[in-house]
């Protein structure tokens, strides 16, 4: 081979084609290109490409114009200029018409009709009659050069004749709208010194791929292996990986388990008594109603296997009963309660574990979606995750609290966090975990948390204090990766999730 560079064998193809058929100095269009070589053009195009980055190929694109017929133009070419068509009168009136038949058969057009089949000496007059100057009329250049563009659809100029071009000129002053034309770039291909010596490659047969079937025929020991070029540039190869809000949830897995946690699961549909009731939030309460909450319209749940919670449940809301409170003071609706909806939060989870095994002892967790009534923007949506957990134990306290939720968050690389008191129905005392961003120079929220109040514990049977949590799980994953809009997690942004670094 002369070269050193390896050739691909659409290169080979195209670099023959134009060795044997473009002699040396001359340049071909991109069509002319393609049948030499018998490449489709998206095969041509590469091989252009490739055989340009190794300086076997000059090109250079021209601005070529091209004419097609516009409105005005397709009238003319279907139903013939006004001289032709005063033409076709004249033989159907038998060669000769009055004036008052043309102004009757052309209108505004007469006077055009009259005077170009004049100075075409296609017609003469005759007192008050016009008749044909011959049987035959042969079409004029005008009316052949409309054909051959109406045939062709569009036409370059570099494929019309001096006169044609000529005549392109005086009918585009003649008619607006006739012809139409715009400018488009197109590539002169020629073949380099360097093209022309590795061409000489043509009667190489080399070996693309080690198949299975070339090293069973041995076929690798008499044919050579085509080169690979190791320095060009390979199309960016994106495997699939797990979206970052799966492998944070894993991260968050990982912090509770090595803090002695077990993680529990629930199903997202709840009922209202362990959504709301349970958590002794009132059946009038705000949050309830439909413009927060999304309810299963239509469905009522069978609450005849919990009615020994139920009824604590009932009692605890009217009048406190056993709990040390005097509740809320209204009748309690089992019908209320058997009401499905989407789960608000994952605490109806924790909550139905501790009212079906009421442990002295527990740490467990929870991670699921969370359904809520609100109007999507960049900081909410109506479906999102959301971190639950409980620990069930004697004489526990806020401090330990406050020890749980900070060790938490400096597993996840979140240090600068601290705690306000807040107002929950079913925690007392409440607080809320802010977390500082350097970038904003401001605190964000992060979730709530605080002591279960007995009238949530004592109707489910459980003596110990509980203490409970519900944290988000979205806005620590927009910390993590630096995310302005909620929405952008969740969106189909390819991109974004290709060249994302995470851990």
């Amino acid at each position: 081979m002369s070269t050193s560079l390896p050739l691909h064998p659409l290169e080979k193809k195209l670099l023959v084609s134009l060795a044997e058929k473009v002699k040396p100095g001359e340049s071909i269009d991109f069509d002319k290109a393609s049948e030499y070589s018998e490449l489709s053009p998206d095969q041509l195009r590469r091989a252009i490409e490739w055989l340009k980055a190794k300086n076997y190929l000059s090109v250079k694109e021209e601005s070529v114009p091209i004419y097609s017929l516009g409105n005005e133009g397709l009238r003319v070419a279907k139903e013939g200029f006004p001289e032709r068509r005063l033409v076709n009168l004249l033989k159907a009136k038998g060669g000769n018409c009055t004036f008052s038949e043309i102004f009757m058969a052309f209108g505004n057009e007469s006077s055009i009709a009259l005077g170009k089949a004049k100075d075409n000496k296609w017609v003469a007059a005759a007192g008050h009659k016009i008749s044909l100057a011959s049987p035959e009329i042969a079409k004029g250049v005008e009316e052949l050069l409309v054909e051959k563009i109406a045939s062709s659809g569009s036409i370059s100029e570099s494929n019309l004749l001096a006169a044609e071009k000529e005549t392109l000129a005086s009918l585009t002053k003649r008619y607006r709208g006739l012809v139409v034309s715009k400018v488009e770039k197109k590539q002169r291909i020629e073949l380099t010194a360097a093209g022309r010596g590795a061409s000489s490659t043509k009667n190489v047969e080399e070996i693309d791929a080690l198949t299975p079937q070339v090293l069973s025929t041995g076929e690798w020991k008499s044919k050579p292996l085509r080169p690979i070029d190791v320095t060009s540039p390979v199309p960016a190869v994106f495997p699939g990986k797990r979206h970052p809000i799966r492998l944070f949830i894993q991260e968050v897995r990982e912090a509770f388990v090595s803090l002695g946690f077990e993680e529990i699961i629930g199903p997202i549909s709840q009922t209202a008594l362990w959504n709301f009731d349970a958590l002794f939030i009132p059946q009038q309460h705000p949050s309830r109603e439909m413009q927060d909450t999304f309810y299963i319209s239509g469905l009522k749940a069978d609450l005849s296997n919990f009615g020994e919670e139920m009824n604590a449940v009932s009692a605890s809301h009217e009048n406190g009963k056993g709990t040390g409170s005097l509740g809320w003071r209204y009748n309690w609706s089992e019908d209320e309660a058997s009401r499905v909806v989407l789960r608000t939060h994952t605490t109806a989870v924790t909550i139905r574990y501790l009212a079906e095994k009421k442990p002295e002892e527990a740490r467990v967790f929870t991670i699921g979606r969370v359904f809520r009534n609100e109007k999507p923007n960049f900081k909410h949506s109506p479906e999102f995750f959301q971190i639950e957990g409980v620990t069930v134990g004697p004489n526990l306290n806020v401090r330990n609290l406050i020890w749980i939720i900070s060790k938490f968050y400096s597993k996840l690389g979140f240090n600068n966090i601290k705690f306000w008191p807040t107002y929950f129905p079913y925690t007392e005392p409440s607080l809320q975990t802010m977390v500082y961003l350097e970038s904003a120079q401001k605190w964000m929220e992060l979730g709530g948390m605080g002591v279960f109040r007995p009238e949530v514990t004592i109707p489910l049977g459980v003596k110990n204090s509980v203490l409970a949590w519900g944290l988000g799980l979205d806005r620590l994953v927009m910390l993590r990766y630096d995310v302005k809009d909620v929405r952008d997690l969740f969106g189909a942004n390819l991109g974004w999730l290709r060249h994302l670094k995470t851990k």
